[in-house]
């Protein structure tokens, strides 16, 4: 199996948000999590909490997002 970019998901307190999702894409994340659950060797997890550690990724990895960060950040200090 190749490897997966997330890694198994950390327990945190939760902020409600709602969302709707195409029914695609939430059975991508459905398989996603049963294959998450393969490679850590736990059971699957719900689906939606995959949601958050994956944007996280998302944002960490955009280039742009970062040099705006840092732009904004130097403008506020």
């Amino acid at each position: 199996m190749s490897k997966l970019k997330l890694a198994a998901i950390e327990d945190d307190k939760p902020v409600r948000f709602t969302i709707e999702l195409p029914a695609t894409v939430h059975r991508d994340l459905a398989a996603y999590a049963e294959a998450l659950g393969q490679a850590t060797g736990k059971a699957a997890i719900e689906p939606a909490k995959l949601i958050p550690p994956m944007l996280a990724r998302f944002m960490a990895t955009d280039r742009a997002f970062a040099k705006l960060r840092r732009t904004r950040s130097k403008q506020v200090a």
